[in-house]
């Protein structure tokens, strides 16, 4: 049994690969896009303020992969990694259900692919349209939020897809 955090900027691909080692696991997916979207939804009449929408999707999120790891069940949590509360709270329920903690980030350092990538996709309330600037990219690129004494695998996700599965499903089954 595993919990995989999945990490990487709004359109580096990581809902596709999330999807992909579910299907290859039978893990579930905790996909925060998909939390936030109902939530802000649900609440569009009194217009609940998206940042505190983002919060109580989380707090529901976290509740979920405890209980999936609590039933015996891998776990992917698929949203950016922004905050250092996330990677701790990540390790605490791996622990306290004895599974295997793994990180993978998806790293596009290409702007122009993210904006294509952000373009292109159908979007749900949550996710972002575009990126807002270039230094906002960059930012975020270098201060990604990473657990700081345990091995992550950073994967190039501007590649093809099946070039670095084989590898993520190795680093998850160690």
């Amino acid at each position: 049994m595993f919990f995989l955090q999945m990490s990487g900027f709004p359109g580096s691909g990581k809902s596709t690969l999330a999807r992909i080692i579910a299907k290859l696991t039978g893990a579930i997916i905790i996909d925060h896009d998909i939390v936030k979207s109902a939530l802000l939804t649900s609440l569009e009449t009194i217009q609940m303020d998206a940042n505190a929408a983002g919060k109580i999707a989380y707090d529901i999120e976290w509740s979920l992969i405890d209980f999936h790891l609590s039933e015996g069940h891998s776990v992917i949590m698929d949203s950016p990694c922004f905050y250092a509360e996330m990677v701790e709270k990540g390790t605490k329920l791996s622990e306290k259900h004895h599974a295997k903690y793994k990180y993978v980030e998806c790293y596009l350092n290409d702007i122009k692919e993210i904006q294509r990538r952000l373009k292109s996709r159908t979007r749900m309330i949550s996710q972002i349209q575009q990126v807002s600037s270039e230094e906002a990219f960059v930012e975020w690129m270098e201060n990604s939020k990473r657990p700081p004494h345990l091995e992550c695998l950073r994967v190039d996700s501007g590649r093809p897809l099946n070039s670095y599965i084989d590898q993520v499903i190795s680093y998850i089954s160690k």
